[in-house]
């Protein structure tokens, strides 16, 4: 199935800079085993955005939207 991810971030530290605000949005063909796995990571791990993203120190809120995209809205 294809899904949505919408990653909003606020208050990054990447690298020596400083980010107030950061949106990531991309489209996956992904299983029901992947969404459910992705979503359970997320919200257990606590560094779940600093062990993907290379060279981020710091995030002060993140929310991660998934959601599926239907044939009429491609």
């Amino acid at each position: 199935m294809k899904m949505r991810f919408i990653l909003t971030m606020e208050d990054l530290e990447v690298g020596e800079k400083r980010i107030d605000s950061l949106t990531v949005d991309w489209t996956e063909e992904v299983t029901q085993e992947q969404v459910l796995s992705m979503s359970r990571e997320w919200i257990t791990a606590q560094n779940f955005l600093s062990q993907r993203m290379v060279g981020l120190s710091k995030v002060g809120e993140s929310t991660l939207t998934i959601e599926p995209v239907f044939a009429s809205e491609e």
